[in-house]
């Protein structure tokens, strides 16, 4: 009976240990699992980390890419300023086509460097013989280059078409000629045609020449009065041609070119929204005649 009892104490003994030592197994294996889960949870925190600055990487470079895109560009003007206008042909060129003018007028311009004309006026009295009048203008428009608009010489190409087209379709114009002029700037048109006016008939030429981002208009006319001869309208083209010439050679001068440019074309290839420095080319140009000559003609005896 005691033996009995004895044994049945050592078994409960030994279930007691058992279980304590269930018990420190499940601690430890607790125990172990908690820095996993701590270094789980870290990775994750730092996955997300990570991202979070790719992202910012990407950003920024994503940023600079943008800023390092280049901006639009265009190709710069040749030229840079203008002649003064009424110095822009020589005395001899004067003496020959407004040989009684004894100086130029200069027109306004609130721009020198872009925009400037010059106008002579010329009267050979003869009395009871007949007279000779002669109008000459010159105007010189340079353009410069816009992003927006283009390039300087593009606006020269575009106003040297819309100068031509004006001068080729005058009111009241009658046998217009157009033709191109060869060895006068890059490229140049003489348009010529018969005007009546109330003081007589009056022979106008207009040359338009482009140089790079340079454009020279020369209006010249004349009229016999008191009886006298209208001019030969072959004399006064030859004569316009020469002074729009040498206007384009002294543009070349002003900006340190020599006068190389001017016969030498660089290139064949909007509207400006400049407007001529006078209103004396091609339509303009024979209002302005009609109006000098009234003043200064002598009356038909």
């Amino acid at each position: 009976m005691q033996r009995a009892a004895e044994r049945d104490q050592h078994d409960r003994r030994d279930q007691r240990e058992q279980r304590a030592k269930g018990g420190l197994h499940r601690v430890l294996v607790g125990a172990a699992v908690v820095p996993v889960m701590l270094v789980a949870a870290a990775c994750s925190s730092n996955s997300g980390s990570n991202d979070g600055a790719g992202d910012s990487a990407k950003s920024s470079s994503a940023s600079a890419s943008a800023s390092a895109s280049p901006s639009p560009t265009v190709q710069a003007a040749v030229y840079k300023s203008l002649p003064q206008p009424c110095k822009a042909l020589s005395k001899k060129t004067l003496e020959d086509l407004v040989p009684e003018a004894k100086s130029g007028k200069a027109g306004t311009s609130d721009d020198p460097a872009t925009r400037g004309a010059c106008s002579w006026s010329s009267l050979d009295n003869n009395g009871v013989k007949g007279s000779q009048f002669r109008w000459l203008n010159a105007s010189l428009l340079r353009f410069d280059s816009n992003v927006t608009r283009g390039s300087g010489e593009k606006l020269a190409r575009d106003y040297f078409e819309t100068q031509v087209q004006d001068a080729r379709s005058v009111s009241g114009a009658k046998n217009t000629k157009s033709e191109p002029v060869a060895g006068v700037g890059d490229e140049a048109t003489a348009v010529r045609y018969d005007l009546k006016k109330k003081e007589g008939s009056f022979k106008q030429v207009t040359v338009v020449a482009r140089v790079e981002n340079v454009v020279v208009t020369v209006d010249y006319n004349g009229a016999g009065f008191a009886g006298d001869k209208t001019p030969s309208s072959d004399t006064l083209n030859k004569l316009a041609q020469k002074a729009a010439k040498e206007a384009v050679a002294a543009v070349a001068k002003a900006n340190g070119s020599g006068g190389g440019t001017a016969g030498t074309p660089s290139s064949a290839p909007s509207k400006s929204a400049s407007k001529s420095p006078s209103k004396s080319p091609s339509a303009g140009s024979s209002k302005a005649a009609s109006s000098s000559p009234s003043k200064s003609a002598p009356k038909k005896s």
